[in-house]
């Protein structure tokens, strides 16, 4: 596919963050949360926390082209712990090559080996090409989360 898997470097938690404000940037065009992408990677950014990167195959810097980030979170019926997806990121440029499809497959895979039962993830709803993608994946509502502006 002229892509391969990228070990994490000293430039991972930048590009983590970059990868954060393009998702959100794209998402929500009207503005986000000042200093939202560093308070998630403090918060949440942890050796239980893996990050996989995907980057151009004759590339030798660390520049990755996609990533996703996965997490923990708790059943609230079950009490079991699941994987949760906190960030998949694919530049438009690379889209529509499999990459999403590959990096969630990874992510399944990682729940799977650790013993998970579920894996989870939060997706804004006006976002139908993520939506499409968790579909025909599989994934299905489990819960809304639901706001109310004050």
């Amino acid at each position: 596919m002229g892509y391969r898997w990228a070990k994490a470097s000293s430039e991972e938690r930048s590009v983590l963050l970059e990868f954060v404000y393009l998702t959100y940037q794209e998402l929500c065009p009207d503005g986000f949360a000042e200093g939202l992408g560093w308070q998630m990677i403090d918060q949440y950014c942890s050796e239980q926390t893996p990050r996989w990167w995907v980057v151009l195959e004759e590339e030798l810097a660390f520049n990755p082209v996609a990533g996703l980030w996965l997490g923990n979170a708790l059943d609230p019926v079950q009490g079991d712990r699941f994987a949760q997806i906190f960030l998949l990121y694919v530049r438009p440029e690379h889209r529509h090559q499999g990459l999403g499809s590959a990096l969630m497959g990874e992510a399944q895979a990682w729940a799977m080996a650790r013993g998970d039962r579920q894996i989870g993830l939060q997706v804004f709803a006006h976002n139908q090409t993520a939506l499409s993608l968790y579909h025909k994946l599989g994934y299905h509502t489990h819960s809304l989360l639901m706001v109310k502006s004050l």
